[in-house]
């Protein structure tokens, strides 16, 4: 890997210091971590992981590491095949005072989710999944969800996104690293709520209908760049969202 932006005097082929790079920052942060096509497809086969590489694996790996909580869509925990994040080794200096690994936090209206899956079952106790739903949800599936993970009730008949994250910072969970899908990055970016967008270029071209990183309405949020790596053709980028 070798950083690219912003040019610095490091000795070339030096190793770099991803933890440093994706550090958050002091105050609540959501951060999106999305991979893309060059002609901005996030999936191949229905997958993201056919886009992906062995340096965007290692980079995907330091930002849980790095994150208070991994939220992400229910369809997207679904089609990934979620469980629940592995403590890893190379956290434990990251993770220091916390849990050894972030909880899942998944939003969903319906609840349609599979509560028998490791997601639920496997999940570390100081890092149990944690299920973000509405007053709207079914009573009966959320007390079943109950049983098996936290819930969180933000909103009426939708789910609340702000009062969400809100409810997830009041858990200590401020660090929120959002792994998609495009729906929900879409909702998010809406309500105002994408602070970084951390985007992995897949050298290839797939065409096709595969969705881009921000599905649905949205809302304008403008962006700096703070840097770019490279590795085998692949391009690592983060973007922080320009100060007010």
């Amino acid at each position: 890997m070798r950083l690219i932006h912003p040019v610095t005097a490091g000795e070339p082929g030096s190793a770099l210091d991803l933890a440093r790079l994706y550090a958050y920052p002091a105050s609540p942060c959501l951060r999106l971590n999305m991979v893309a096509s060059a002609d901005g497809g996030i999936w191949l086969d229905g997958l993201s992981g056919g886009l992906s590489g062995k340096g965007d694996k290692r980079i995907f790996g330091v930002l849980r590491g790095l994150a208070d909580v991994v939220l992400a869509g229910a369809s997207t925990v679904r089609a990934e095949g979620y469980g629940p994040a592995r403590p890893r080794e190379s956290w434990r200096e990251l993770r220091e005072g916390r849990p050894a690994a972030p909880p899942v936090a998944v939003v969903t209206r319906g609840l349609e989710l599979d509560l028998a899956s490791p997601l639920f079952t496997e999940a570390e106790p100081d890092a149990r999944t944690i299920v973000v739903t509405c007053e709207a949800a079914p009573a009966e599936r959320r007390a079943e969800a109950a049983r098996s993970a936290d819930v969180i009730v933000a909103g009426d008949d939708r789910v609340d996104l702000a009062a969400a994250v809100g409810q997830l910072g009041e858990r200590g969970l401020g660090r929120v690293l959002c792994e998609g899908g495009a729906t929900l990055n879409g909702q998010l970016a809406e309500a105002g709520l994408v602070d970084e967008l951390c985007l992995t270029l897949s050298p290839m071209l797939i065409g096709g209908s595969a969705a881009r990183i921000l599905d649905g309405a949205g809302a304008l949020t403008r962006l700096r760049l703070a840097h770019v790596i490279e590795e085998e053709g692949f391009l690592f980028t983060r973007y922080a969202r320009e100060s007010h």
